[in-house]
């Protein structure tokens, strides 16, 4: 295709979804094996919400473009301009020569905080950035090797939390509060809280998200990148990645028009299962019960409850993957919004699983957004329960919302108890992000737990003292363990808490903060 057709294309998504923060739309670019552009006739993209930008390569070095692939600070108003809500968009497995643009845009491609909590930019992994990359207001880099070009490190603009896993970087500067690497080649030494840095030279287990390819051959396929342990640097940086392909004819392609028991029938039959770009409405629980099941999601696409449904239920078995899925919660409450596991866990956990390979093989979740309210109003106790063990949780983003539609959001509108709760032992998370919720935001329960990187706002709009509190204490608590546990980790957590119903002049001092947006080398 000639690059002014891509051009024209990628200008017309990103016009209908840079302000469409609420909006049903969603869409995937994905770039066939190849180079789009020159160093004279480069390649723009800007990613908006609900937009995934990915290469089709086997290798994020078979998908070259010669330009930029930008998230943009967001212009509410001509005065206004700032990457707080870049929310709901990804990025991956791509080579990025920064090529074209002027002025401070010229030096460096731009993310404007496209590595946060639901970005998969935030999310993204096995994606070449390139040079003096410029990372605004993110949240988590996976699997990224920053090119050597200009100053050969990424650049924080007012960076508040940031997570960088399995990469390798040629330096990073400036920091607010909480950056981690883990794994990270090149990474700074750990030094908090002066710069605030938390550093782990490896990951102690981790595995890279499921992703669609082309082969040589034309034919499609879906890579699932194999378990690693103690790791350190992206997983295909002495060759190829190691794990197992799967031909694409052995997925069903979901689409928003098929119901549950449909999708239902694909799985028993044996298929994985892909959600193409769209809203889903999910009345029943799409239960997962054969082990190594895959389910991608492309384009952000999105399931919502809908009459108290639990959208998706794992039965307690091992190698299932879950990617790309948001799961909104619907007006009418549901108990749960993912279900890892039987609802009730009765058994006592042994030394050793009761299937010793469920530890190599354990279910993961990777780039999975969970949402109460916002586009419209939504009511779930829970939004993830994992009650099995060996699970990893591989970036989640669990958002009771503090913003959305009018109507759509409120203390007694949208609402929601828990983000996380987790009952199974030897659970590992990277990147777990839980905002909002109006009791305990994540429940640990279970055994030799690991949390690199935790992320928590609580939430902003208790009313009154009276409602936000339990057992005599005023308020819940970001992260809970429970008492009975004997052995858990967490690494690199930040919580803060903006309490704008209860205090006026902290609303005063957010508009004047706000009317005076950055320079131009940061905004749009």
């Amino acid at each position: 295709m000639p690059v002014s057709e891509i051009q024209a294309i990628v200008d017309a998504v990103a016009h209908e979804q840079i302000d469409d923060e609420m909006g049903t739309r969603r869409y995937a670019l994905l770039f066939k094996p190849g180079t789009y552009g020159t160093a004279s006739a480069p390649l723009h993209v800007q990613v908006g919400y609900y937009t995934e930008v990915a290469g089709l390569g086997a290798a994020p070095t078979d998908v070259v473009i010669n330009g930029h692939v930008d998230v943009y600070n967001r212009c509410l108003t001509p005065t206004n301009c700032i990457a707080l809500n870049n929310f709901w968009r990804s990025l991956s497995n791509l080579t990025i020569n920064v090529s074209g643009q002027t002025g401070c845009r010229a030096s460096g491609n731009f993310l404007g905080r496209l590595a946060s909590g639901a970005d998969a930019a935030r999310e993204r992994d096995r994606r070449h950035a390139d040079p003096d990359g410029l990372l605004h207001r993110g949240s988590t880099l996976r699997e990224r090797r920053l090119h050597r070009r200009f100053r050969d490190r990424a650049r924080h603009q007012r960076q508040q939390q940031f997570l960088v896993r399995n990469s390798s970087i040629g330096g990073w500067s400036n920091a607010v509060w909480n950056q981690v690497f883990t794994g990270v080649q090149g990474a700074p030494a750990t030094s908090f809280p002066n710069p605030p840095y938390t550093t782990l030279a490896t990951t102690p287990v981790s595995r890279e998200k499921p992703y669609l390819y082309v082969d040589a051959a034309g034919s499609h396929h879906v890579f699932v990148p194999a378990l690693r342990t103690s790791s350190s640097g992206p997983s295909w940086r002495d060759g190829a990645t190691p794990g197992r392909s799967i031909p694409l004819t052995e997925f069903f392609l979901a689409r928003p028009s098929d119901s549950v028991p449909v999708l239902n029938a694909a799985l028993a039959s044996g298929k994985h299962l892909l959600f193409t770009p769209g809203v889903y409405d999910v009345d029943r629980s799409i239960t997962i019960t054969r082990p190594g099941t895959v389910v991608l999601g492309l384009g952000i696409a999105t399931l919502t409850a809908r009459d108290g449904a639990v959208p998706i239920q794992l039965a307690d078995v091992r190698g299932v993957a879950i990617s790309g899925l948001m799961i909104d919660a619907g007006p009418v409450a549901s108990p749960v919004l993912l279900r890892v596991g039987p609802e009730r866990r009765d058994r006592a956990r042994t030394a050793a699983p009761a299937d010793s390979s469920v530890s190599s093989d354990p279910t993961v979740l990777h780039d999975v957004f969970f949402r109460v309210g916002g586009p419209h109003v939504g009511k779930a106790s829970v939004s993830l329960e994992v009650n099995s063990d060996d699970v990893i949780i591989d970036h989640l983003w669990a958002w009771r919302a503090d913003h959305g539609v009018p109507g759509a959001f409120g203390w007694d509108v949208s609402t929601a108890d828990t983000g996380v709760v987790v009952n199974g032992d030897d659970v590992t998370a990277t990147g777990l992000f839980v905002e909002h919720y109006q009791k305990h935001n994540v429940v640990w329960n279970g055994e030799n737990g690991r949390v690199i990187f935790f992320q928590n706002e609580l939430p902003y709009d208790p009313p009154n003292q009276e409602a936000y509190q339990h057992d005599g204490l005023p308020g819940w608590a970001a992260y809970k363990v429970a008492d009975r546990v004997a052995q858990h980790e967490l690494w690199g957590a930040a919580s803060y808490v903006f309490l704008t119903s209860t205090r006026p002049s902290m609303r005063a001092a957010a508009s004047r903060c706000r009317s005076n947006p950055a320079s131009s080398c940061i905004t749009c």
